[in-house]
């Protein structure tokens, strides 16, 4: 029997190391964050996104989120107009210099991955990992316990 509890700390510690050496290159290759990857390369597979699209999707606050596209929006690699539907909300979208800085880092992200990932597992292993992590990742997003907002909730 697998043990869940190992196979959870794994994930994570994973997670963590990836994330830090994915980081760390962008940062020193291309001056951008991986979290700041991550909301351009949203924003550019989903078109004008409002903030709390962006919310959900990293799975962050809405206030985090806020400031990260304000530190996006100063480097000039999004911009953020009013929503027009919504007052209260924003809509933010690429600006050239943003799919610029995207489609440069994108290929670093890339070899960085296939280093640690990619070039390590079988191709069928990768796939079958690829499918339960979608499988696995889907339900954890369907399900509102996981969404900051409501963890803390009595």
């Amino acid at each position: 029997m697998t043990d869940l509890t190992a196979l959870f700390t794994d994930l994570v510690r994973l997670e963590t190391r990836l994330y830090n050496v994915l980081d760390a290159r962008l940062k020193a290759e291309h001056d951008l964050p991986l979290g700041q990857f991550e909301f351009l390369r949203f924003i550019s597979a989903n078109g004008t996104s409002r903030v709390f699209d962006l919310a959900r999707a990293m799975a962050i606050t809405v206030g985090a989120t806020s400031k990260a596209v304000d530190r996006l929006e100063s480097a000039g690699r999004v911009r953020r107009t009013a929503n027009p539907d919504d007052r209260r909300s924003s809509l933010v979208d690429l600006t050239p210099l943003g799919e610029q800085a995207l489609a440069a880092a994108a290929p670093t992200v890339e070899a960085e991955l296939n280093t640690w990932v990619g070039s390590v597992l079988p191709a069928g292993v990768l796939d079958q990992l690829a499918t339960s992590l979608s499988m696995l990742r889907q339900r954890a997003e369907a399900d509102p316990r996981t969404d900051r907002r409501e963890v803390f909730k009595t």
